[in-house]
């Protein structure tokens, strides 16, 4: 059997989170999963076959995209254009002392009423795809400065036993305070409380965040291919 991390976006949405899904089931039983678009634009498909690549094309947006996490990389998807991406998958079992001491600013939890600045934090950050609704995908919690949010991280895929750490994310006029690496343990914390292992995804390219997630004791725990697809030009 596949690790349930192996296919993270398949596992959440026909588990946990399967009514977070948009499912298509196409001719001859082909199955493909799309997280439903104001949550976020994840998607899977059953198998790799013909079929279930025709279910994936199905769920294909006129406008916007669909991403696919996966550890090994995904065949061609008809009538669709495809840019490939390589993230780093890490996962935690314990976390280290790194940023365990009194943080020395408050940290909130984020409401429904936070919403409209959490999209705008992360429409400015470019923390990963964050959409009208991702907030609701798990706890958010969240930093503000003189009455404006400078900071948050929270949860978003939720295979059997796993919780992924997300959302991960400073407004440039506020960097350099360790609200990260803070908030990103507090959210492990309570992730590895509820007796589930934390994970995340962060580009291969971003050393320092790596670097950060590292000293937390987050390790890799294998590279992953994420494809973005986009209807392809008629």
């Amino acid at each position: 059997m596949p690790h349930p991390l192996d296919r993270p976006v398949w596992s959440a949405l026909t588990t946990r989170q399967a009514h977070l899904a948009q499912v298509h089931v196409g001719a001859g039983g082909g199955r493909a999963v799309r997280m439903i678009a104001d949550y976020g634009l994840f998607a899977a498909t059953a198998e790799r076959t013909p079929e279930s690549l025709a279910a994936l094309s199905a769920l294909l947006p006129e406008q916007g995209a669909l991403a696919l996490v996966e550890a090994e990389a995904f065949p061609p998807v008809p009538g669709a254009a495809s840019e490939p991406r390589q993230v780093w998958q890490m996962a935690c079992a314990g976390l280290t002392d790194f940023a365990a001491g009194p943080p020395g600013f408050e940290i909130v939890a984020l409401t429904e009423a936070d919403a409209p600045e959490m999209l705008a934090l992360a429409t400015l950050t470019e923390p990963g795809p964050f959409f009208a609704r991702t907030h609701q995908l798990g706890d958010f919690i969240g930093v503000k400065v003189d009455g404006r949010l400078a900071a948050m991280a929270g949860e978003r895929m939720k295979p059997a036993g796993f919780t992924e750490v997300s959302g991960v994310c400073v407004h440039p006029d506020h960097r350099g305070h360790g609200y990260s690496a803070v908030l990103s343990r507090r959210v492990a914390t309570a992730i590895l409380a509820r007796g589930e292992q934390p994970f995340l995804h962060v580009y291969a390219h971003n050393a320092p965040a790596i670097a950060v997630y590292e000293k937390l004791g987050f390790s890799l725990r294998r590279e992953m291919a994420m494809t973005v697809l986009t209807r392809a030009a008629a």
